[in-house]
């Protein structure tokens, strides 16, 4: 569906948006639309902004300088320049550019969170944002630039500069002047009152974007994991007991358990597990411990939903107006720590699944474990089959180690000090993207050599869910009787993964994975 061409519209009131409606509205091209309510209190605390610009109350951001700068009182006459020069000052981010659906997620969580009328922004203003979103105007946002202190300072100057007619943006599939879109979309640019280019560059938007559409992803990924997994483990010649639910009962974490029951209905009916069950108790960690290293992962992943569902629904810049009280509070709620957190463990989280993964295509192609051909190939020698592509998710294993270390144990001071404490979250959450990436790559190589693998069984019934992810992966690849060119062949069942279509054809097949 094409942005401009939408059915649905979400209403936002700034306290009931979920992580799926934000895929909705950046990836699907909803559109959204103000909660009439919640615009009564964005009215209300812009008046009382209006009202402080016009006296000579001492109000951060409104009547001061911004930062260190602070002291610096502004004459009345400046105070709305002020807000324009925070943001073209601000803006100076460098790197690629973050991707349209990054950019429509930043867009919507700064809505939703000036919506709450605590903010002080006007609702002019925030209509234009409204606009912007709904007309497909998307910011082009350089991806390197915060340190999570006062939030996402310089991506969000850059998302906000649009709006002003500055900077560059997307529109109708090119790259233009904000000015131009502007006139394109019969759009003027607005102008400013005080307070509003803080409101509009303060808040933890940008990192909180990335959060969402990674874990929505790797949410779908784990569920990839198991699968390939349990191909492996058939192919292995693995041994069931290890999956049993009297043990898991007895170690309760909750991703533990889903993810044995998950293997235990992927390899149901399994001819190939059955014959061989009696062969060995136990097989190797990457086999047997699966529940537990799986299941650690998913429970992290829960952790990072449940940050991120309460960030995406708060109020993250400063001042706090409080207009029943008449006070303006300057406090930290754009400080990045519990999404820096939540990001770091998040990589650390997904880089396991990856870890495990390359360890069972290792076993997959070292004959003297598989009992299997020599790197999954006839003829090996003249053929060296699967044996680079394990190479190639080792490489991928090695550089998550490094991007898996946690960027929210450094700190460096910014803004004459003022600004003594960051949370590098923004950094957490691009590597964090870069780990899953990594991650979905990896699980590919596993599903493509398993997949083979498990030909050389071809006498025997795999289980009823593992036999719809081989036949999803041979749809696009197909079984390999000597060498060929496997870059591309990678790519496609890595673009299975990507679209979730491998999950997809298994829940068809045996219903919901936990």
């Amino acid at each position: 569906m094409k942005i401009g061409e939408r059915k649905n519209v979400l209403r936002l009131d700034g306290m009931s948006l979920t992580l799926e409606d934000v895929l909705r509205v950046a990836r699907d091209g909803w559109g959204v639309e103000l909660d009439q309510d919640a615009a009564r209190k964005v009215e209300e605390a812009s008046a009382a902004v209006k009202a402080w610009e016009n006296s000579d109350d001492v109000v951060y951001g409104i009547t001061t300088g911004f930062g260190d700068l602070a002291t610096v009182n502004i004459s009345r006459k400046d105070r709305r320049l002020l807000q324009e020069n925070l943001l073209k000052s601000h803006a100076c981010g460098v790197g690629e550019p973050f991707s349209e659906e990054i950019t429509r997620a930043m867009m919507l969580l700064r809505i939703n969170s000036l919506i709450r009328g605590f903010s002080g922004i006007s609702l002019a203003t925030l209509h234009q944002f409204v606009a912007f979103l709904n007309l497909g105007i998307t910011p082009v946002v350089p991806s390197q630039g915060s340190v999570g202190a006062s939030g996402d300072l310089c991506p969000l100057s850059h998302l906000a500069l649009p709006l002003l007619g500055h900077g560059k943006v997307r529109y109708k599939g090119r790259v233009m002047l904000a000015a131009k879109a502007l006139q394109a979309a019969g759009l003027k640019p607005v102008q400013l009152g005080a307070k509003e280019g803080l409101a509009l560059n303060n808040g933890t938007a940008s990192m909180g974007a990335m959060g969402v559409v990674a874990l929505m992803a790797a949410e779908d990924l784990a569920k990839t994991a198991d699968i390939a997994a349990a191909l492996s483990i058939e192919a292995l010649h693995g041994v069931p007991y290890a999956f049993d639910a009297r043990t898991h009962s007895l170690r309760a974490h909750r991703g533990q358990g889903r993810v044995a029951e998950n293997i235990r209905r992927l390899i149901e009916g399994s001819e190939i597990i059955e014959k061989h069950r009696f062969g060995r108790v136990q097989d190797a960690y990457s086999l047997r411990c699966v529940p537990q290293v799986h299941g650690a992962t998913r429970d992290a992943l829960e952790y990072v939903r449940k940050t991120l569902e309460t960030e995406i629904n708060s109020v993250t810049d400063n001042p706090i107006i409080f207009t029943e009280d008449g006070v303006a509070i300057s406090g930290g709620n754009f400080h990045g720590q519990p999404l820096a957190l939540a990001m770091d463990f998040f990589g650390i989280a997904v880089a396991e699944l990856a870890s495990i993964s390359e360890r069972r295509q290792a076993r997959l192609v070292d004959t003297s474990l598989s009992g299997l051909p020599p790197f999954l190939v006839e003829d090996s020698g003249l053929n060296s089959g699967f044996m680079i592509a394990q190479y190639t998710s080792a490489a991928l294993v090695s550089e998550n180690k490094v991007l898996a270390h946690p960027s929210s144990v450094d700190s460096i001071p910014t803004s004459a000090n003022q600004e003594d404490h960051v949370s590098m979250g923004a950094f957490s959450a691009r590597k964090g993207l870069s780990i899953l990436d990594n991650a979905r790559k990896v699980l590919a190589i596993e599903l493509f050599a398993a997949s083979q693998a498990l030909d050389f069984s071809r006498l025997l019934k795999p289980g009823a869910g593992t036999v719809a992810a081989h036949d999803c992966v041979r749809s696009v690849v197909p079984y390999l009787k000597h060498d060929e060119y496997l870059h591309p062949l990678i790519e496609r069942v890595e673009t299975l993964v990507s679209r979730g279509a491998v999950v997809r054809a298994v829940e068809e097949a045996i219903g919901s994975l936990n």
